[in-house]
């Protein structure tokens, strides 16, 4: 195992439930992961397959009912967050304060009937225990920081009068503005055009660079953060089915998921008439999860013993920490 001497987040065993009137929704099946001071990591897999809730869930942010953290330990700075109550006095300060959350949803996420200005004095003095014009000045600098244009200005500004992309990096400047020691970003992209995600990566990641901060980057999309992050730890139906380095993963995938979703990302390299191969089916229904491989039934590679046997666990396949939960690299075949 790789050494952990500067881990500041280390999720160990997460579960997460939504109970419905169709039954128990298991939307985290028992994951486990870190994140090193200063590192980049990235969650990838396609929608509902738990990314998003397990990063909600470190923060407690989770609508409980229905959803309910039905076990694990989420263990930062040393100290195990879910033993606080999700409204508790320690909770309250560490979310927004040393770990920072940028949604995917930026109209959703900002306040409409407030200006910029007023959500980001909010969150800097309830934080930060400074008056409310040392919390403005900060938050003109947050977004000076983040590249917005004339900033003493856009903190008069509502939501609607910015765009997709200004309203992304007013969400980035929240979670900058406290100085957090790590912030996920969920979907930080989405409805974003081509020359504007760029944008927003390399902002990220200049803050990476600059303030030693660690971030999480939370995508469905593995060709955007093959550039960025260290390490990759790729989820389907609730678990993590593969992990590793991002060279690893990039150039030896060792799970049939990770191969299908490297397949279905157009290449510049490639012809112009070449086709995308999609990932045949549709994800499992979460209520009714099998016992065998959750992916069984989209896999090409499948076998006798993905039907016979219980669900693979991650086991190693490579060096560099290299994990993959599938049968046929237990001296069952390859798919390479």
């Amino acid at each position: 195992m790789t050494q952990r001497s500067e881990v500041l987040l280390d999720v160990r065993n997460l579960k997460v439930s939504f109970f419905t009137h169709f039954g128990e929704v298991k939307a985290v099946n028992d994951i486990s992961y870190y994140v090193n001071r200063g590192e980049v990591i990235a969650l990838v897999g396609e929608s509902g397959c738990g990314k998003s809730v397990s990063q909600m869930s470190v923060i407690q942010l989770i609508q409980s009912p229905p959803g309910r953290i039905m076990g694990g330990e989420v263990i930062f700075e040393g100290k195990d967050l879910l033993k606080y109550g999700a409204n508790s006095k320690e909770m309250r300060a560490i979310r927004g304060k040393e770990i920072s959350m940028v949604f995917q949803e930026p109209m959703t996420s900002l306040n409409p009937v407030f200006t910029i200005g007023k959500q980001l004095e909010e969150v800097i003095s309830t934080h930060m225990g400074i008056s409310k014009k040392e919390a403005w000045e900060k938050g003109v600098k947050a977004l000076a920081a983040v590249d917005i244009p004339d900033p003493e200005e856009r903190m008069k500004n509502y939501p609607f009068e910015l765009s997709g992309g200004m309203r992304q990096r007013v969400l980035i400047a929240m979670a900058i503005a406290c100085q957090s020691k790590l912030i996920i970003a969920d979907e930080p992209t989405t409805a974003l055009d081509v020359t504007t995600q760029a944008q927003i990566m390399e902002l990220l990641m200049s803050i990476v660079k600059e303030r030693g901060t660690s971030l999480v980057i939370v995508t469905h999309n593995l060709g955007l953060v093959s550039r960025y992050s260290e390490r990759i730890y790729v989820m389907y139906a609730g678990r993590i089915v593969e992990s590793g380095t991002t060279r690893d993963i990039l150039t030896s995938p060792r799970h049939p998921y990770t191969v299908g979703l490297l397949n279905s990302v157009p290449r510049l390299e490639d012809d112009k008439d070449k086709e995308l191969v999609p990932i045949e089916g549709m994800p499992p229904n979460l209520i009714d999860l099998p016992d065998t491989c959750a992916f069984m039934p989209r896999c090409r590679y499948a076998f006798d013993k993905c039907a016979g046997s219980r669900a693979p666990e991650l086991r190693k396949v490579g060096e560099n920490d290299h994990y993959a939960a599938c049968y046929l690299d237990a001296g069952e075949g390859s798919i390479q």
